[in-house]
């Protein structure tokens, strides 16, 4: 028997179920527009193995970083898995590389945002990593999503997609693209916590003293001493995680700073974005 399905009760089974929408109309025409029973088929189908999937840890996949042509512009996603198995496969690569092409093209500004964005034909990109939960098995998801504008932004992709840099530099220009890239691999080894101390969070600051107290008290300090000795370790922390005020891993006679300012007295870095695997 043929059934006429309209846009609406597509629409509503998969706001239902959160299946895509081809799947959706798919099971409606195979329940012949009998909803309890296209949800039934979803389930057959890997819907309910998508939803037993959603507490699982997804702690494998791939990060990819990319730039517009002008440099102005750095997105950086992570679609991840729960095996490196699938996380390997070159249809999940390229699934993934696709999805950092549409967020370098859109630009969204959220990650909810790039999740509705067009994956391709009705199929949004949330759609598409539901349907790959289906179809492989596992917990599939843009887990991160980070953008980043400068005069110029390079990137730096580490150890085969395990994790994905972007840097904005205050100046533009192709003498500035090695400095670029060398202040992304310094992210992605030393892993800063802040571009500079005025950044650090509140919280960490306050806890960075309160570690140094008690580090101090444990040392037999006296009391009086013990905020001016944490203050002291807080100014270590600052040079040991902060991007700019890191020694230089490449040649540790520089920090960050100072390296960038033997490339030009004015250069600068404006943000960083880091996104890892786990």
């Amino acid at each position: 028997m043929s059934v006429t399905l309209s846009a609406t009760d597509v629409k509503n089974l998969r706001d239902a179920t959160g299946a895509g929408m081809m799947d959706c109309k798919a099971a409606l025409t195979e329940a012949e527009g009998d909803f309890e029973k296209a949800i039934e088929v979803l389930r057959k189908r890997g819907q309910k193995l998508s939803i037993k999937r959603a507490d699982r840890d997804a702690k494998e996949g791939v990060v990819i970083a990319m730039v517009n042509a002008d440099k102005t512009k750095g997105i950086v996603i992570k679609l991840s898995s729960e095996t490196d198995f699938v996380s390997k496969n070159e249809d999940f690569i390229n699934n993934a590389k696709k999805i950092a092409e549409i967020a370098l093209n859109t630009f969204p500004t959220t990650l909810e945002d790039l999740k509705n964005q067009t994956f391709e034909g009705n199929v949004t990109i949330g759609d598409k990593t539901t349907d790959l939960v289906a179809a492989i098995g596992e917990k599939i998801e843009v887990a991160n999503y980070e953008r980043l504008e400068a005069p110029q932004v390079e990137f730096y992709i580490h150890m085969g997609n395990k994790a994905g840099v972007l840097i904005g530099l205050n100046k533009r220009g192709e003498e500035f693209t090695e400095a670029g890239r060398d202040a992304a691999m310094q992210v992605a080894a030393m892993k800063p916590v802040a571009l500079d101390k005025d950044q650090v969070d509140s919280t960490v600051i306050a806890k960075e003293i309160e570690i140094g107290m008690e580090q101090a008290r444990a040392e037999g300090k006296p009391e009086a001493m013990l905020e001016k000795i944490a203050m002291g370790k807080l100014e270590r922390f600052y040079k040991d995680s902060t991007l700019l005020n890191q020694q230089f891993v490449k040649d540790g006679s520089h920090t960050i700073s100072s390296y960038l300012k033997s490339k030009d007295k004015d250069l600068t870095i404006t943000g960083f974005k880091h996104v890892m695997l786990g």
